[in-house]
Order: C-alpha cells, then structure tokens, then sequence
C-alpha cells in the first residue's frame, strides 16, 4: 500500500497505480500559461487553444511523439470539453489571474464553442462513429452532437456506429452517462451496430488499435483533416 503522506512530501503524485512527478506537471502549467500570454485575448474553444499548443511543440517541443503535435500536423482537432478541470487548466488560471491583477483582457475557454464546433464536423461528416474509451462529460458531448444538429435545423442521421469500453456500472442508473441503448432513444446512437464492452481500457484498446492498424483499411484511407473547417 503506497505512503501518500510519503508521496506528497516527495513531490509524487499518484493515480492509483501510476505515479506522476509534480514539478514536471507545473512545468507543464507554465507552459500552457506562456501560449496563453502569446495569444490575443478573447475566448477560445478547447480545439482552438488545443491547436495552439500543437504550433508550440512544433517549434518549442523537444520530442516527436507528441499526440498533440501529431494530432497538430495532421489537422485532426482535439476537443477537451472540461479543459479547466485538467492539470493544464492550472496554466490558464495563473494566465487569467496575472492579466487580471494588470487590468488586461485575457484568455479563456468557450465549453459552447466546442459543442458548435464538434456539431459542425459531425455535420460535414455524415455518416459517422463513436469509439469511447470511459465515459463522462467527453462521451455526452460526442453523441449529443446528433441532437444538436437537429436543433440547429440539419437532417443528420445518429451516429451509425459506436463501441464503448467502460467498467462502469448501470446499475446506478448512469453508466458514466447514457448506456447506447438508451441513447437511441434521444436520437444518437443507431442500434444495429453498437457494443458495449465491460472491460479495462488498458488491455482492451491495445487489441483494438493493432486489429485496426493490421487490417490496413487506413492504407486507402483519404485523411479527413477537420480541423481546417476552422482556419
């Protein structure tokens, strides 16, 4: 049983069985602080400050296997819907707080703009998929893209097909957010191609990746490149 009173001191942090350095994470608040500082003040949705911190790596980073960075180089767009609940939200804080104390406008983060953004490629879209890994605020967001579509007035259909590996439990009536049976039933989710997988992401999602990779359907594959729907 880990000492966590021995780990504070230590300057380790822990999620349950993996141990994180502390100084290493403030490093990376100061630096979410000092893109910040180089943008032009005004709110900006998670997928907008998320590429900025691809260009960052691009000049500033010192290693290659960013997900970021590749995410950044490929224009695939990163939404993080609850961005200020993460470490890095600490470096906004710090960001909003200094230019407060100064009397200058800042940065933030528009949770609305995300949701218009992330409707916006499912609309272009089509026909699409959710592959959900846990659950949360991210999974309702993604598959609330359908219903807001319609609310904006477009005719998408639900997303056709969708896999979520969760060990939570629904019992509770939740399961980390709406099981996809139920959420057929506000029109997200299409019912003839959805699996729920009762598992530990960890072993599972390996499997998945390497199936997806050997298969070689990527080969042909045209990149999609969404996030320049926002240049």
């Amino acid at each position: 049983v880990p000492d966590d009173k021995t780990l504070r001191a230590l300057y380790i942090d822990r999620i349950y069985d993996t141990y994180i350095d502390e100084e290493d994470l403030q490093a990376c608040d100061h630096s979410i602080k000092e893109i910040a500082d180089t943008l032009p003040p005004g709110a900006y949705s998670s997928r907008a400050f998320i590429r900025e911190m691809g260009r960052y790596l691009t000049q500033k980073g010192k290693k290659d296997n960013s997900l970021v960075k590749l995410a950044y180089d490929h224009d695939v767009p990163i939404f993080v819907p609850a961005f200020s609940d993460c470490s890095a939200g600490f470096g906004l804080v710090k960001h909003q707080a200094e230019r407060i104390k100064a009397g200058k406008p800042y940065v933030s983060i528009d949770s609305v703009a995300d949701f218009r953004e992330l409707t916006e490629i499912k609309v272009k879209a089509g026909t699409t998929g959710l592959l959900m890994v846990g659950g949360g605020v991210p999974k309702n967001f993604a598959q609330d893209t359908v219903v807001c579509a319609e609310i904006l007035g477009h005719d998408v259909p639900m997303h056709a097909y969708a896999v979520q590996i969760t060990v939570a439990d629904v019992r509770d009536g939740a399961c980390s957010s709406s099981t996809l049976k139920e959420a057929c039933s506000w029109g997200k989710v299409d019912l003839a191609l959805e699996q729920m997988v009762y598992a530990e992401a960890g072993s599972v999602l390996p499997l998945l990746a390497s199936d997806a990779y050997h298969r070689g359907a990527w080969k042909t594959r045209s990149p999609r490149r969404y996030a320049k729907l926002f240049d």
